[in-house]
């Protein structure tokens, strides 16, 4: 990450449309890793319903939800992130609308690898994942009587129609009035903020459907959405003068399917008055941080709109920025990688390292011939173990911060997570750095072979800023053929 915060970019002003930049990337998106993750499950998930007995002919999968509409957001507290698949079905005859989805949890919880898993509820089968994720998978029925999609409600044994498609349609034509992906931006800006907050309850395709009904194809090239924090600011102006004018719950219909109405998602009056009040509230908190000319304390209005993680690299980067020269004497010597990283790290992400602090004097460098250069298609993950022979875990992601304790069993795959074939080796190279594992006479940077295949178990004892890389080698003639990027770990 390459930004300045000593002022931001030409024309930015105070406006910190680079702190938007960031805080979405690294507070609020559902980062990379995550979406691979999310991606490899589902693909699992789709081949295994093919291969089932499960009876209806499937016409294809479909993304839906915050996860197919793109505007997904990482979970606040560690909490589950959820995803929506439709599997698209003709009818079956016979079959009623529960059958579909009962019968769908039936081959699931049959199975050895899901059981364990899964949970029906009225419209979907749920597969969840060690409290990390869960996938909603639906039965949508086609043209059962000419009657278009329906979902099946197993509890009133009802089919219900519903338009997926035409509803994805609708958003991605908001997202073109508004320009530079901004429908999306503010969308998963003001969940994060509902999420926070707290203080408000609104469910996230309500929430969706009055953002985007507030953009129209008159606002395409539009100054309103020059940029995410004047898109923040029209949209949630324009919602909450909306609001202001409708003292009772209004109804809002589904933008392709008028007879249904997503003010049933609110569930009292009160749900309704009391979220009302608070678009009002935070409507004038963003105001105010958007009219503030004053660049730090434009920062801390909106720290109050989105909390401390808005903009709180700020200071930090600006005192790495007049120390850069500085550091750079350092970097040369082992004295640099002496240096305690952690908070800065926690704080910054491990892009503030610089490019030649993944090069440490006693870093061993790769031993293996080569034909070229070596490609980086391979990917590590990582699963945090109180030991190493114990059973429970949870997903640990590049550059996450975690305690003194238990280990890491890291994994080499394939880009798509699929397993390397036979005929290949992975070893690893382990590099520790901190005034901790110096002093304890424990730098590393060599490698290691795999304690199970494409595996490899370490344990975290020292504090530091330390990272795994995974080499492939071809067992023919033992040349390196792949490897992958660092997989950084933050020991506090």
């Amino acid at each position: 990450m390459q930004t300045s915060y000593i002022g931001d970019s030409a024309g930015d002003n105070v406006k910190l449309t680079s702190l938007f930049s960031d805080f979405l990337r690294d507070t609020v998106n559902l980062n990379a890793d995550r979406l691979t993750l999310l991606s490899d499950s589902v693909s699992a998930l789709k081949t295994f319903i093919r291969k089932s007995n499960w009876e209806p002919h499937i016409r294809t999968f479909q993304r839906q939800g915050s996860w197919g509409h793109q505007t997904i957001i990482k979970p606040v507290d560690g909490k589950e992130y959820d995803a929506d698949l439709l599997a698209i079905v003709d009818p079956v005859e016979g079959w009623e609308a529960a059958d579909y989805v009962k019968k769908l949890g039936e081959v699931f919880k049959a199975s050895s690898v899901y059981k364990d898993k899964t949970t029906v509820y009225d419209y979907c089968v749920t597969i969840t994942y060690s409290g990390v994720r869960k996938v909603d998978i639906t039965p949508c029925v086609v043209d059962r009587w000419l009657n278009g999609y329906e979902v099946c409600n197993s509890k009133t044994n009802k089919f219900e129609q519903s338009t997926p498609l035409e509803y994805t349609t609708w958003m991605v034509e908001r997202n073109n009035y508004s320009g530079s992906n901004s429908f999306r931006k503010v969308t998963r800006l003001l969940k994060y903020m509902r999420d926070i907050k707290t203080s408000f309850s609104c469910r996230s395709v309500l929430f969706t459907t009055l953002i985007g009904s507030h953009i129209d194809w008159p606002d395409r090239g539009s100054s309103n959405f020059s940029d995410t924090p004047t898109a923040l600011k029209t949209v949630i102006g324009r919602l909450d003068d909306w609001l202001q004018v409708r003292s009772l719950k209004p109804a809002v219909p589904n933008p392709t399917l008028s007879a249904e109405d997503f003010s049933r998602l609110w569930e009292t009056d009160a749900q309704y008055e009391n979220f009302r009040n608070c678009i009002n509230r935070y409507r004038r908190w963003i105001d105010e941080a958007y009219d503030e000319e004053d660049r730090t304390s434009s920062i801390k209005l909106w720290q109050k709109v989105f909390g401390e993680e808005f903009g709180k690299g700020a200071n930090v980067q600006a005192a790495v920025k007049e120390s850069t020269s500085k550091m750079a004497d350092l970097l040369g010597s082992v004295r640099a990688y002496t240096q305690d990283w952690v908070d800065q790290v926690k704080s910054l992400g491990v892009s503030i390292l610089p490019a030649s602090f993944m090069s440490p004097p006693y870093m061993e460098p790769p031993k293996w011939p080569t034909t070229g250069e070596v490609p980086k298609i391979i990917r590590v993950s990582a699963r945090l173990h109180s030991s190493k022979d114990s059973y429970s875990s949870n997903v640990v992601f590049s550059g996450d911060s975690v305690s003194r304790s238990g280990g890491l069993w890291f994994e080499a795959s394939q880009l798509d997570g699929s397993a390397i074939p036979d005929g290949y080796k992975v070893h690893w190279r382990i590099v520790n750095t901190g005034s901790f594992a110096i002093s304890a006479k424990a730098t590393r940077g060599d490698f290691y072979s795999s304690d199970q295949p494409c595996r490899r178990y370490e344990g975290l004892q020292y504090r530091g800023v330390h990272w795994s890389e995974a080499f492939v080698i071809r067992t023919s003639d033992n040349h390196l053929v792949a490897q992958s990027e660092p997989f950084y770990v933050v020991i506090e």
